[in-house]
């Protein structure tokens, strides 16, 4: 009989956990190795335990679910991650898959589904709830078609905030800087991430350096 499939769940809500193990307990081929109710513990346990696979939840308390995703991926290169989450919006979707995340499902998948995307991924095989797949195949054709980048759907002022978000201004000290209130960088900061599909300014930061929209003179 061949080995099972290794999993560890992430969820920080312990019945989410407790009625995903209990239905994947109950599949032979489908081993639960611990869970996790932080991006935190859930990259300390996949660096120990070295899971085939994580079911990963994106919104957490302290470390998120794309971080998460990104650093078990460092700490186990060989675990592929399915985020398993309620939030289908492209600020959630395209940080998650930049952060190496192989499939990502929505939580109305019928258990089954699950099941069969966990055998997916354990191939290496990717999974993508129908309304992601649109998206992720609608942004590829806007890439292929356009050769789009999103920085051009900024405005000018939202390019000065970013420039400031990468040189580590704080949004007190952007706001000073360009003589606006805090409120209103809040917003643009908001509408940058959206625009740019990224979940933190830390992204925004790294695509600005990468971009050239700020440079080191600045």
């Amino acid at each position: 009989m061949a080995e099972p499939i290794t999993l560890l769940v992430v969820d920080d809500h312990l019945l989410v956990r407790q009625g995903i193990q209990a239905f994947l307990e109950v599949q032979p081929d489908l081993l639960v190795l611990g869970e996790a109710s932080t991006g935190e513990e859930a990259v300390r346990m996949a660096a120990e335990l070295a899971p085939d696979v994580v079911l990963m939840d994106l919104i957490m308390p302290g470390m998120g679910g794309v971080e998460a995703t990104r650093q078990v991926k460092l700490a186990s290169p060989r675990t592929q991650v399915i985020v398993l989450t309620s939030y289908h919006e492209d600020k959630y979707i395209f940080p998650a898959l930049r952060a190496g995340a192989l499939s990502y499902v929505l939580k109305d998948v019928g258990p089954d589904e699950l099941a069969e995307a966990i055998r997916q991924a354990a191939r290496g095989e990717s999974i993508l709830h129908p309304r992601i797949a649109a998206r992720v195949v609608q942004e590829i054709q806007g890439v292929k078609h356009e050769a789009h980048n999103p920085a051009t759907d900024l405005s000018e002022r939202e390019l000065e905030v970013l420039r400031l978000i990468a040189a580590g201004r704080t949004n007190t000290e952007i706001a000073q800087a360009l003589i606006i209130s805090e409120k209103t960088v809040k917003g643009h900061v908001s509408n940058i991430l959206s625009k740019l599909h990224m979940l933190d300014r830390t992204q925004a930061a790294v695509f600005a350096w990468q971009q050239g929209i700020v440079r080191r003179a600045e």
